[in-house]
């Protein structure tokens, strides 16, 4: 499966990107819901489910922002993010038009990292792109704002998070992202700085328009055509 750059709405900014992945992992190549169908919040964490969660984090680019673009585990700052000041640069620091902004601590550190969040919070963040510290704990059934417990003024991550292409992945998929992350690393203490953004923080430039729908039609849909 390949995921292509996403571009919004600033001419010539980018969203990271994002590397093929082939995995064996149970429930690749599945499609998305708009719903959470299946996970942590009905059960613990499971081993295979850890591991298959660091198979997606590993070769799915979430290491080229997160953790300085090292792919190393043994790393003591592991998926800790930006290391260093407000205004700082180098890995892990971008600037996105006027606006600096900072790759998180995404380690179950229950002050600096994840781990104040629940894991249906951090689903939220993967599925619809809204920022955790700003969206309650709820299960989320539609993606019009004001509707189905989608926030009316929804504050989304701040780009370059790649959300718009990785809530395409299946359920399944992004609930093992969330059980590596939250269950099976390392809590290390590292406080990010806060990422810039406008004032709506970047909802009017997550439309439908502008990222595309938030569920894939099935194939072949629109401009696609099979031509074996």
């Amino acid at each position: 499966m390949h995921i292509r750059y996403k571009q919004i709405l600033w001419p010539g900014i980018y969203l990271l990107p994002i590397a093929a992945i082939a995995l064996a992992a149970a429930g690749c190549g599945g499609g998305s819901s708009s719903t959470a169908s299946s996970g942590l919040p009905a059960s613990k964490a499971t081993l295979a489910q850890v591991q298959q969660g660091q198979a997606v984090v590993t070769s799915f680019g979430c290491t080229d922002c997160h953790n300085r673009g090292v792919d190393n585990p043994a790393d003591t700052h592991w998926m800790a993010g930006f290391i260093g000041a407000s205004g700082g640069t180098g890995p892990g620091a971008y600037q996105i038009g006027p606006f600096a902004t900072y790759a998180a601590n995404l380690t179950p550190d229950t002050t600096t990292g994840i781990g104040k969040y629940s894991d249906n919070q951090i689903y939220n963040a993967l599925k619809y792109g809204l920022d955790p510290a700003a969206t309650p704990d709820v299960t989320i059934t539609s993606t019009t704002p004001g509707q189905g417990n989608f926030p009316a003024t929804p504050h989304y991550l701040a780009p370059p998070m790649p959300w718009p292409s990785i809530r395409h992945l299946s359920d399944t998929q992004l609930w093992q992202i969330i059980a590596y992350l939250k269950h099976g690393i390392t809590a290390v203490s590292n406080t990010v700085p806060a990422s810039q953004g406008p004032p709506d923080f970047w909802a009017s430039s997550y439309t439908a328009a502008a990222v595309g729908p938030a569920v894939i039609p099935a194939y072949p849909s629109g401009n696609e055509l099979f031509q074996p």
